[in-house]
């Protein structure tokens, strides 16, 4: 079974060089080739989550050399229940992708890159996953950037370029320091292999291992986007496609906290910076939820709550109890999905209605009722209604808090009963103004061009709003009714259509159903997540499966 941890990267490369090789020739073997991997990976996730359930960590040594001379890369609990996570969220964006026409087929690029890209993107999460040392953690960051670079950028549209190149600034910055970490951290231990880094830092003066603890947690804050260092991510995301902003937001700021959980106990137990990780996270769960309340663009207002209810799983590392990490580790799998769904809904509400912007929105539920239902179902979960699994995640951090009794606990407690209510009042907002409400005179008709990345820019003349370039209208903004124009990742034409394509919906559809499995499951779950907080907390079966006993 230890051979198999080593597939989640090895199988989306090897694809990643398949799908280069065929491009547009065969486009539809390399959609296949992207699907047929993805549902590997995912089969894998489970049984490697099965195995570490029931057998302990699993670790293997590429080369069978030693650690720290070796690559390490290890599977427990923790990472198995994100790889299965990540795996089926990214299967369900790449069929919404397919659904939305997002291949690329730009006559003036060479070949398709839309496909590797994205295989890339996972091969980078999956290696963050199960990276047994803190370089090649820093390499499957490296992996994201790449990747999460050329798919923000993808057209080359204005504001798609000021975005990834915002986004590209902040990353450089955070690998910058990251490095640095790793460079003090080798020089002091004279190894950056987890296990040994577990066994050696305690030997280090206080000063010296709470440099490295400030450093490394600051360098995961920004991926996992903490206030206040979320600046970049609500002027980053909407600017994307509908998918490439879901997998964004639903999974790469977990591969922050996924890390943080990982280096504060295992590295650093002893929760010695825990105050001022409450106190992040209370105001990000404020400011955030803030920000998304004074919101009418529905993807930033999504990218506002994704900032809000990071707060909940940097409270529950900041707590370091048992009880807490395990309603971490459960909020994580679920604002996993339950985020993701929601941005796969904004596009079809885009594709649907003409537009993101909430005023100009409306009559959704009478329209496309069962756009409607895929819309509710998600954003009740995500604002912890019970008995979904939102509410089953927040009431588990909160009870931590209450048992943990102190006063920032209590603060805590406080503000993520507040957010949760104003999360609500967001959710019922958009349902009030996109579905409720009567549709308003000026809501786009059928047929409508809406040109998603540059409907705002006029640096052109001569392709500014009112003209769109490739589609055949230049001239035009808008073609008449019932008139098809390819939907492309470049973000040069996409059309509203009374249903959108069964793909995208089935896609949604099956994205909703995994956030309702997470309420049906979550006894197994809870259960799950409780042993994983427990051997987070023992550390010993990590550091024995990689050095031995």
């Amino acid at each position: 079974m230890n051979a198999l941890v080593p597939l989640p990267v090895l199988l989306p490369l090897c694809a990643t060089g398949l799908s280069l090789a065929f491009g547009t020739r065969l486009a539809r073997f390399q959609r296949f080739i992207s699907v047929a991997v993805l549902t590997a990976v995912l089969g894998l996730s489970v049984a490697l989550m099965i195995a570490a359930d029931r057998h302990g960590p699993l670790s293997v040594h590429l080369g069978d050399f030693a650690p720290p001379l070796g690559i390490t890369l290890v599977a427990d609990r923790l990472s198995g229940l994100m790889l299965t996570v990540s795996s089926a969220v990214t299967l369900c964006v790449l069929v919404y992708s397919l659904g939305q026409g997002m291949a690329d087929r730009d006559k003036e690029t060479p070949v398709a890159v839309f496909h590797p890209a994205y295989l890339i993107l996972v091969a980078g999460v999956s290696l963050t996953f199960i990276a047994g040392d803190l370089v090649n953690l820093y390499v499957g960051f490296e992996i994201m950037l790449v990747a999460s670079f050329v798919l923000l950028t993808l057209g080359g549209t204005g504001p798609r370029i000021r975005a990834g190149s915002t986004y590209v600034i902040i990353s450089l910055f955070s690998s910058m320091l990251f490095l640095t970490a790793i460079a003090m951290t080798y020089a002091a231990t004279g190894t950056t292999n987890f296990a040994q880094l577990a066994v050696r830092l305690p030997d280090l003066p206080l000063g010296v291992q709470t440099l490295v603890q400030a450093m490394l947690l600051t360098v995961f804050a920004i991926k996992a986007a903490v206030f206040p260092l979320a600046a970049w991510l609500p002027d980053s995301y909407p600017t994307a496609p509908a998918p490439v902003t879901a997998v964004f937001a639903g999974l790469l700021t977990k591969v922050g906290i996924y890390c943080m959980l990982r280096t504060e106990t295992l590295l650093f137990p002893g929760n010695r910076l825990g105050d001022l990780l409450m106190a992040v996270a209370l105001a990000s769960m404020i400011v955030g939820i803030l920000g998304a309340v004074a919101q009418t663009d529905l993807k930033r207002l999504f990218s506002f709550t994704l900032i809000s209810h990071i707060g909940y799983m940097v409270f529950g590392i900041g707590l370091a109890t048992r009880e807490a990490y395990g309603g971490a580790i459960f909020y994580v799998a679920h604002h996993i999905t339950v985020q993701t769904t929601l941005f796969l809904v904004a596009g079809l509400i885009e594709r649907r209605g003409g537009t993101n912007e909430l005023t100009r929105l409306g009559g959704l539920a009478r329209a496309a009722p069962l756009l409607a239902v895929l819309f509710f179902l998600p954003a009740m979960n995500f604002a912890g209604i019970p008995p979904l699994s939102g509410f089953i995640g927040k009431l588990g951090l909160m009870r931590a808090g209450v048992a943990d009794g102190s006063a920032w606990a209590w603060v805590l407690v406080a503000g993520a009963t507040v957010t949760s209510l104003l999360t609500l009042y967001v959710m019922a907002k958009i349902w009030n103004l996109a579905f409720w409400r009567t549709e308003p005179p000026g809501q786009a008709a059928y047929g409508t061009v809406l040109e998603t990345a540059d409907e705002t820019e006029d640096d052109d003349p001569d392709t500014g709003p009112d003209r769109i370039p490739g589609t055949g209208d230049e001239g035009v903004g808008v073609t008449p009714a019932g008139q098809t124009v390819t939907a492309t990742l470049h973000g040069r034409a996409v059309t509203t259509t009374v249903h959108p394509p069964r793909l995208m919906t089935a896609a949604t559809a099956g994205a909703v159903a995994l956030g309702l499995a997470f309420t049906v499951l979550a006894g197994p779950l809870t259960a799950f997540t409780d042993r994983s907080a427990a051997e987070l907390i023992a550390r010993r079966p990590y550091v024995e499966e990689v050095l031995g006993p």
